[in-house]
């Protein structure tokens, strides 16, 4: 994968963490203004006003973030020990604590902490709330075991649910990785398949046309393979099949994408500077593939197609991938026709000189769009 494809996953999460903090804030700060209502809940003077600030803080908060759509992880962190500090300022704002600001409160940014922080965040927030409770319910106890005790089973079981929906969301996570590498992987090779290679395109064609380089495809289609199957059955087949997949991944360039197509066709797409760049790679991937062999000899060569394009400005990546693999694969099946184990290279038809009349500019088109012939890319 690429840094770039690496952004989208990125940027989704960031949006996620967004509107569930927002969220969070809003509710809370709307359930919390109730008590702005109810009498004999908030002490009076500054108390009330602390808390009357303390609400409004975060409903601003709340529609700043969900207004903006996103949120860095960093400030994510900093909004949970916000939270984990403003249940004490309510704490210190009410007259019964016990009753009208249990440690429960604390369980929106504990379940913020759980799913979107990583475990060194989520072990600072377990140790601050274990703090904060005990700050909360140290007037309400005058007895060192009893307030010990109560600090313990609140702060514990925070903790533990938070770890716990962590190590839930951690699980998930990976078997989310899992199931996209099996959707991008060709499960008998490793190699990637024809979903990764068109995935790839886009990025492939912005990378050519922003560096002014040209991209090649390349079909290699194993020779006498069926006959190989069909005289050693098809487990040597798989095994040959493997084998090959390994010298070719030892071969192609990390930037290169490497992809079986199916049964023994397999495509290597990448930058080339230009056609001789292409034709060295080209061949260096087929010695590989006839000096590979399985752990018991069995091995085969390869007929290599060859072609190379230069992307232009709008067109559609993944029909072009297509365009450029249609014409190497016609390359190779004049590799096999020229006896195999060889690579053969696609060849554009030559421009066409324009007549007299193809040169003037047609009534009402600027000159800039007069019909030109096609070159050679």
């Amino acid at each position: 994968m690429t840094s770039r494809d690496d952004e989208l996953p990125r940027m989704s999460e960031g949006r996620l963490a967004a509107r569930t903090v927002a969220a969070l804030l809003v509710i809370g700060g709307l359930m919390g203004s109730i008590n702005l209502f109810v009498d004999g809940v908030l002490r009076e003077g500054a108390g009330r006003f602390a808390y009357a600030a303390t609400m409004a803080t975060l409903l601003v908060l709340g529609t700043s973030i969900g207004t903006r759509g996103r949120v860095s992880p960093r400030h994510t962190f900093a909004l949970v020990l916000v939270g984990d500090v403003i249940y004490l300022v309510v704490v210190l704002c009410i007259h019964d604590p016990l009753r009208y600001a249990t440690p429960l409160m604390l369980l929106f940014p504990a379940l913020v902490a759980a799913w979107f922080l990583e475990l060194r965040q989520l072990v600072v927030h377990m140790v601050v709330t274990g703090a904060v409770c005990l700050a909360a319910l140290w007037p309400s106890y005058d007895d060192t075991v009893g307030l010990a005790v109560q600090v313990g089973v609140s702060a514990g079981m925070l903790d533990a649910a938070a770890l716990g929906v962590f190590m839930l969301r951690r699980r998930v996570q990976r078997l989310l990785v899992a199931t996209e590498k099996l959707t991008r992987l060709d499960p008998l090779t490793g190699l990637f398949n024809r979903r990764y290679l068109v995935e790839q395109a886009p990025r492939i064609w912005r990378q050519a046309r922003r560096d002014g380089t040209r991209v090649t495809a390349m079909v290699l289609d194993l020779d006498h393979f069926k006959r190989l199957n069909d005289q050693f059955g098809h487990a040597v087949g798989d095994r040959v099949l493997n084998a090959v997949a390994r010298s070719l991944q030892g071969t192609v360039r990390p930037a290169d994408v490497l992809a079986r197509t199916g049964g023994e066709e397999m495509v290597v797409l990448g930058l080339v500077a230009d056609a001789a760049e292409a034709q060295q790679l080209a061949e260096r991937l087929r010695t590989a593939v006839s000096a590979g062999h399985t752990v018991d000899g069995y091995g085969v060569t390869a007929s290599v197609g060859l072609a190379v394009s230069r992307p232009e400005d709008g067109e559609d990546a993944v029909a072009a991938l297509w365009r450029l693999v249609d014409r190497a694969d016609a390359a190779m099946y004049e590799a096999k026709r020229l006896g195999r184990d060889r690579v053969a290279t696609a060849v554009l038809p030559r421009a066409r000189v324009p007549r007299p009349e193809e040169t003037r500019a047609w009534p009402g088109v600027p000159r800039s769009e007069e019909r030109r012939p096609a070159l050679d890319r």
